[in-house]
Formats: structure tokens, C-alpha cells, sequence
């Protein structure tokens, strides 16, 4: 058994060999060369995926004693398989420095005027950030400045409502005395 995980290295290998050597090409292609090419690829990796696979099965079917030799080759294998993806999705998104002068125009003038106006507009945004940063410190001293005034108009309403309880219970105290005058008994 060990034999057949051995021949599935061996395809292993030469797929990758492969592949690696085709994800370094892609970049440099352009139009329908470049989709043929990507195409294969794909189909490359899937083989790869199944050949795992087939990987997997064998490792499975290994005594206990060897099998931790072969799960940790096999792991390897997952994660250069992983690389290999991540390299894949790079390289159909990357350009050659040719294609993307040609998509940019770039001609290095244009590259000095670029960067002062990146400068610029860098400049620019700081600038923007410092006074928004300031409005918001004057907007959360305004806020505690309201806070403040709100706390001190409760405190007047409330001594207030205390001295005017206590001016109504003066008078009605006051009131009281004079009803209780008014209501003793006259002798003349």
C-alpha cells in the first residue's frame, strides 16, 4: 500500500511541477492564450485535489504504526496545495509590467505629476481629518457646557419649588390664625 501512496507522490510532484511553472506564465499572457491557460490550470489543481484525495484514502488503509509518517507527508502536501491556489488566484488577477503600462499609459512624466497630486491630496485629507477631529472636541465641550446649564436650571427650578412650598405653608399657616380669629366668639 505504502507503493501506491508512493507513485501518488510521484504525480503529486510532476502535477506541481507543472502548475508552478504555468502560474508563472499566466501573468505574462494576455486575451485568449491566457484563458486557455487558466482553464488548464484549474484543471491541474482539480486533478491535484483528487489525487489528495486518493492520498487520503491510501493513508487511511496504513497500519497504525506507519500511519503517522504518511499523515504528516500528506499534510505537507494539503498545504502546498493551498500555496498553490493562493499563487493561482494572484496570477490571474496580476498583469505584466508591460500590460499595466499599457493599461495606465504610464510614461514616467505622468508618474511625477501623479505623485505630487497624490501629495496633494494627502495634504488635503489631513488637513479635513484635523478639523473634523476639532469639531468633534468643540461639539463634546459644547455637549458638557449644556450638561452644566441643564444641572443649574434644574437646581434654581427646585429651590424655587422649596421656597414657594414654603411661602404657601406660611400663608396657609398665616390664614389659619386670622380664620381662627375671625371665628372666636365676640363678647361685647
Amino acid at each position: 500500500m505504502s507503493s501506491d501512496f508512493e507513485a501518488y507522490e510521484q504525480d503529486f510532484g510532476t502535477l506541481t511541477a507543472e502548475i508552478t511553472n504555468k502560474i508563472g506564465r499566466i501573468p505574462k499572457l494576455a486575451g485568449e492564450e491566457k484563458t486557455q491557460l487558466v482553464l488548464n490550470v484549474d484543471k491541474q489543481l482539480e486533478e491535484v485535489r483528487e489525487l489528495l484525495e486518493q492520498m487520503d484514502l491510501e493513508v487511511r488503509e496504513i497500519p497504525i504504526q506507519s500511519r503517522g509518517m504518511y499523515n504528516s507527508r500528506l499534510k505537507s502536501y494539503k498545504q502546498e496545495m493551498e500555496k498553490l491556489e493562493k499563487d493561482f488566484k494572484r496570477s490571474r488577477i496580476a498583469y505584466s509590467d508591460e500590460v499595466r503600462n499599457e493599461l495606465l499609459g504610464d510614461d514616467g512624466s505622468s508618474s511625477e505629476s501623479q505623485r505630487a497630486h497624490l501629495l496633494d491630496n494627502t495634504e488635503r485629507l489631513e488637513r479635513s481629518s484635523r478639523r473634523l477631529e476639532a469639531g468633534y472636541q468643540i461639539g463634546g465641550e459644547r455637549q458638557q457646557i449644556v450638561s452644566l446649564v441643564c444641572a443649574v436650571k434644574r437646581e434654581r427650578v427646585e429651590k424655587n419649588a422649596l421656597t414657594t412650598g414654603d411661602i404657601f405653608s406660611c400663608t396657609s399657616k398665616r390664614s389659619k390664625r386670622e380664620r381662627g380669629v375671625e371665628q372666636q366668639p365676640q363678647y361685647c
